[in-house]
């Protein structure tokens, strides 16, 4: 049973060039099979989460983070009587702009790019989606529905002033409404995105050994879940006894969502999406006390996992990697592909060519940014740097 409030694809406020509509999918499971079959997309099966791409089979990649992310968000939105193809739409997409190496590779472009606009990963999702995926015959980008953009844009909330360029631009001539909230979908994509993060990096740092089971079982939420696990079979094997509770973890997280976002439904009572993005608060949230217990293992996380000395050392070495490329393909445009260099001779100013480089490097999985520095800067150097973990 869909709710009054679910995004409706018949009510959907269509693309922005008009196209002939799908007689079997409705608009919203046709963006997610555009988003599926972007290049994009695929080319997140080598882009970092935690680790290096090549540190490990086992780790999670941005592609891995973002099915765990749409499984999540469809359960989620199963619950409320959402639409699940829009919210899966914007679960699979909500990271398609973030360059090489995670959020370290973010932070060394935003600082290269600070005197172009700066460089935020949300707005590059949105200009993937708007602009640099060229494959269809009418259109640049994929020509995706409203709904999906704005969900793209602001599932995180309204977008705060100065807006990032790559959003401006493309919002002066498709306003996207950044100063409300996104609909409960894109709201619960958001939210799977915590669930499904605050899971697998803890069960990624139990894997790269950065800490200990003994220690994840005294944190918050976990001390339960452990508990529980040995009282239902005691003597369980080491793996399994944590991979049951991670799990368990993962679904008091799941269920805490589907409460809260009843709750507050229930209480505003919306009888539209409308109502949704004028609430003027958040209705997809987890509850106060596991936002505060989450809160302290994000802590923990912190200090055990992102700020261990052998990840440090690894984002060390790619921030070099990002800092060399940029200013040589400022210096050197002709080395870029043929189909980006077509672009540079259409561009007038520094800016132009800065956002050019950085949209190209942004796209580069980690292995192909370790091998072109290696190639172009760093030749008879090894093209990837040790394995740190």
């Amino acid at each position: 049973m869909r709710a009054p409030f679910a995004s409706d694809p018949a009510d959907s406020r269509g693309r922005l060039v008009a196209e002939e509509e799908s007689s079997f999918r409705s608009c919203f499971q046709r963006d997610r099979d555009r988003i599926i079959h972007a290049s994009a997309f695929r080319r997140l099966k080598h882009k970092t989460q935690v680790f290096i791409e090549h540190e490990g089979d086992y780790y999670r990649t941005r592609l891995t983070h973002s099915i765990e992310v749409a499984q999540v968000a469809r359960t989620i939105a199963g619950a409320l009587g959402l639409n699940a193809e829009l919210t899966e739409a914007v679960a699979l997409a909500h990271d398609l702009g973030h360059p090489p190496f995670g959020h370290t590779g973010e932070d060394a472009l935003h600082a290269l790019m600070a005197p172009f606009g700066g460089f935020d990963h949300n707005a590059q999702a949105i200009r993937i989606v708007t602009d640099l995926e060229r494959h269809y015959a009418q259109f640049d980008g994929l020509n995706l529905t409203w709904e999906t953009l704005e969900g793209i844009a602001k599932h995180n909330g309204p977008v705060p002033r100065p807006t990032p360029w790559a959003l401006s631009g493309y919002n002066l001539h498709h306003d996207l409404e950044l100063e409300t909230y996104a609909s409960a979908e894109a709201q619960v994509a958001a939210i799977a995105d915590d669930v499904a993060y605050n899971h697998h990096d803890l069960h990624d740092g139990l894997r790269a050994e950065l800490f200990s089971t003994d220690e994840l079982a005294e944190l918050p939420i976990l001390r339960q879940n452990f508990a529980r696990v040995d009282a239902l079979y005691p003597g369980l094997n080491y793996y399994r006894r944590r991979h049951e509770a991670l799990r368990r973890f993962f679904g008091v997280l799941v269920e805490d969502v589907i409460g809260v976002a009843r709750k507050n439904l229930a209480v505003l009572k919306p009888q539209s999406v409308a109502d949704i993005r004028q609430a003027g608060r958040p209705m997809i949230q987890f509850s106060r006390p596991v936002f505060t217990d989450l809160k302290e293992i994000r802590g923990f996380l912190f200090e055990r996992m992102y700020r261990a000395p052998s990840v440090v050392r690894m984002r060390a070495e790619v921030t070099c990697v990002v800092q060399e490329l940029f200013p040589y393909f400022m210096a050197h445009p002709e080395q870029l592909p043929k189909q980006w260099r077509k672009d540079v001779d259409e561009v007038r100013d520094e800016t132009g060519l800065a956002r050019i480089v950085s949209d190209y490097i942004a796209g580069m999985t980690d292995r192909f940014a370790l091998q072109e520095h290696a190639r172009l800067i760093a030749p008879g150097k090894s093209a990837s740097p040790p394995d740190f973990v």
